[in-house]
């Protein structure tokens, strides 16, 4: 059997935890239109006959602007250093761009298969596909190149078959059970953050946190208590909403994915806590025994 580590790399919001998902048929990574929804390192185990890979979705490397963009970058890099093989995820709906740019300096000079992955491709015709791979191959001379569309699933058979010609290791990494190296109450958190980032949209940046504070189950359902952790009193009156109809929306999308996640009916109540200096966010999630970004 071979087995093998492949990062996802992209610039931010061009599908890279979609992609993920697709490949392992569930889903284990949050997704939104909101640049930069994750934030930490993802491993997802995909398991066949003969192979074992172990998708890392990485946070979308840009050039940061403020620490922990900064931070999120160091672990991109950390793990594109680590890794087999690496997917360089582009949105053929966007045009070739200094992000872009950005990151295939980052990776072109690396001593590893570089596979460019061409997303959306159910959105251009075919004319136009041809015309963005001509123009990459001007750019690189990838490995591989390979279009897709996670969203539709489109190609991703090819995908998998073409990684495990690259994969370079023999006998399996993981326990063939094990799918993911998310905890249950960071991926529920994590999902109370998703609901929340798609129905506030621009208007709640995506550096809130919200951090799983309490789960208890019994016979009939689990009690789970999830904060929601912003900087500016202004935001905490959003999340809120009129009533407290925007907070109330967001506990019963994310009940509902949690739910099937569990297997087992959820009462989920979520709060909201402003803490306006980072330090002593920080403090009072280490408290917690909640760490935001993998160090």
């Amino acid at each position: 059997m071979k087995s093998g580590f492949v990062s996802i790399v992209g610039r931010p919001n061009v599908g890279k935890s979609t992609l993920l998902n697709t490949l392992l048929e569930r889903k284990i990574a949050i997704t939104s239109n909101v640049s930069g929804t994750t934030r930490n390192i993802i491993q997802g185990i995909y398991n066949d006959q003969d192979s074992q890979i172990v998708f890392i979705d990485t946070p979308g490397i840009h050039k940061p602007v403020n620490k922990l963009g900064a931070v999120m970058n160091n672990q991109a890099y950390h793990m594109i250093d680590e890794v087999d093989i690496i997917l360089f995820l582009v949105d053929v709906t966007k045009k070739y761009g200094k992000g872009d740019s950005f990151i295939l300096d980052k990776i072109k000079d690396l001593k590893k298969p570089i596979f460019l992955i061409l997303n959306k491709v159910d959105l251009i015709d075919k004319k136009e596909l041809f015309k963005i791979i001509n123009e990459f191959n001007e750019l690189y001379k990838f490995d591989e190149i390979i279009p897709i569309s996670s969203l539709k699933n489109d190609n991703i058979d090819d995908l998998i078959n073409t990684i495990k010609k690259y994969l370079p290791r023999d006998g399996i990494l993981y326990s063939e059970d094990l799918i993911t190296n998310i905890s249950r109450d960071f991926y529920i958190s994590e999902v109370v953050r998703e609901k929340l980032l798609r129905l506030t949209k621009d208007e709640v940046p995506h550096t809130v946190t919200c951090v799983t504070e309490s789960f208890e189950e019994n016979e009939k359902y689990i009690n789970i208590g999830v904060l929601i952790i912003v900087d500016r009193e202004n935001l905490k009156k959003i999340i809120i909403g009129k009533n407290g109809q925007m907070l109330k929306k967001v506990g019963i999308y994310a009940r509902s994915d949690i739910e099937e996640f569990l297997g087992k009916q959820v009462n989920l109540k979520t709060y909201v806590k402003v803490i306006e200096d980072w330090r002593e966010k920080e403090k009072y999630l280490r408290e917690l025994g909640f760490y935001e970004l993998n160090n």
